[in-house]
């Protein structure tokens, strides 16, 4: 199976001056936790989560005018939609990321592929059936 088999596609993009808020307010109205920050011609080089949001802003002191520069993860982890899905699993559990986007060959993302997306595809372990009811709610079609 390849990873674009199971991504999301079209995610949602926000740049690094972009704020806390805005990307409060995107997570909240699409019910995502996850979003890819991308440079002004579109290459993504960054991601943020509500984790960052809540932990990085609030242990900071931060306002909700804070730019997502400063509250986001750099170097994302990224795959592409024609690699095997199971080289993607091994990569998110290398880096210990539950979240990874697909990008085409200029660096812009095409789909965002989370663990409860694999649960959808996933068959016959108890883990995958667990996983996969519990978020059965997080994953939207493609």
């Amino acid at each position: 199976m390849m990873a674009e088999q199971v991504m999301k596609r079209a995610p949602k993009c926000l740049t690094e001056k972009d704020t806390a808020q805005t990307a409060a307010k995107l997570m909240r109205d699409e019910n995502i936790g996850f979003v890819p920050i991308c440079s002004d011609a579109g290459k993504v080089v960054g991601t943020v989560t509500d984790r960052d949001i809540v932990v990085r802003l609030a242990a900071d002191n931060g306002s909700l005018t804070t730019a997502l520069g400063s509250l986001m993860s750099h170097d994302p982890i990224v795959c592409k939609p024609e690699d095997d899905l199971s080289g993607v699993e091994t990569l998110m559990e290398e880096k210990r990321k539950s979240r990874i986007v697909c990008v085409d060959d200029d660096g812009c993302p095409v789909g965002i592929i989370s663990l409860s997306d694999i649960a959808q595809h996933e068959e016959g372990s108890r883990a995958a059936t667990l996983l996969r009811n519990i978020t059965v709610r997080e994953a939207h079609a493609s």
